[in-house]
């Protein structure tokens, strides 16, 4: 992953911190909280841009799902990175893991 992002998700983090009422203890679970908050957000610019909401019809366009996404990537990066300094390790080592594993599960064609 792109060096850039762990750098700003640093930042973010940071901001947080210094912004955030809350002891560390709750503001750990508060972020880890807010992934649930982000990903309702895309269910809801899913059923927008769908329009499964008939009073509402087309309320958003699969660019605002996109958004919504990226939302809660960057809330996953932000959480995971409150929880540990060494965030970037982790994340590369769990997608090392995925992957072999995904690897692992393919079958060979003829």
């Amino acid at each position: 992953m792109d060096s850039r992002i762990w750098e700003s998700v640093d930042q973010l983090v940071a901001w947080l911190d210094e912004e955030s009422p809350l002891p560390p203890r709750e503001e750990r679970l508060a972020r880890i909280l807010k992934l649930t908050e982000e990903v309702g957000e895309v269910s809801a610019a899913v059923i927008g841009a769908t329009g499964q909401n008939p009073r509402k019809g087309v309320t958003h366009s699969w660019e605002d799902v996109q958004h919504e996404l990226c939302d809660v990537v960057f809330s996953a990066l932000v959480a995971l990175r409150t929880l540990t300094p060494d965030a970037a390790r982790v994340f590369a080592d769990r997608l090392a893991y995925v992957e072999r594993r995904s690897a692992a599960s393919r079958t060979p064609r003829d």
